[in-house]
């Protein structure tokens, strides 16, 4: 597959942002999987030719970073976070259920339709709602093995996915990959960006607060 003029124009975007230019490394390489769908070996080269670094130095950034892919991936890709708490709470049940549900095998299996990818992530730094899955970075809470694979079924199925917090749906993989470089998609202040769980801690002190406790 052939970068397009457009990626490349927005490469150079994005080296535009910073006062060095290997710091626009990082946002580019997400660039890449926007439009590829993963870092390809071209995808490491635009990127080595642009910022004047050899490809094994952004190749070593590509394979460090567990966010960026050197193989296709899903149109949904879903994390399952496998760190202590959500491991104790179910979060290793979910992803054999879901391993097995979708026949994947290792880490970023693919199921035969391209559809969905499956990895386990070390930590989704939400442990107040574990066991946590992400699909394309947007947060799905208090899963159950049950509740993740009518999930993923409604993923391959087409239909519309909503997640605990964030955005009001779920975009793609080469679309949340294109957010990530740093192109707006208008969808920020989309849901609530904190839930109930969240926030107890800060509804504790108001309270202490409200009581004179905290004098």
């Amino acid at each position: 597959m052939t970068l397009s003029d457009k990626t490349r124009d927005e490469a150079r975007q994005l080296i535009a942002r910073y006062p060095k230019p290997r710091s626009a490394l990082l946002p580019m390489l997400h660039l890449v999987q926007s439009e590829e769908g993963y870092v390809s070996s071209e995808g490491i080269g635009m990127c080595a030719e642009l910022l004047g670094l050899t490809k094994a130095e952004v190749g070593a950034v590509a394979t460090f970073y567990t966010m960026y892919k050197r193989r296709p991936v899903g149109d949904y890709h879903v994390g399952v976070c496998t760190n202590t708490l959500c491991a104790v709470m179910g979060g290793d049940a979910i992803y054999a259920a879901l391993k097995e549900h979708l026949g994947v095998e290792g880490q970023d299996g693919v199921t035969d339709d391209g559809k969905v990818s499956l990895e386990h992530i070390e930590c989704n730094a939400a442990c107040d709602y574990a066991p946590v899955l992400t699909v394309n970075w947007e947060f799905f809470d208090n899963q159950t093995p049950e509740s993740a694979k009518a999930l993923v079924d409604d993923l391959r199925e087409g239909r519309t996915v909503r997640p605990t917090r964030g955005a009001d749906s779920v975009c793609t993989w080469r679309q949340a990959e294109r957010v990530l470089a740093g192109f707006y998609d208008g969808r920020a202040d989309e849901g609530a960006a904190a839930g109930p769980a969240t926030l107890e801690g800060l509804k504790a002190h108001q309270d202490a607060q409200g009581s004179g406790a905290g004098r």
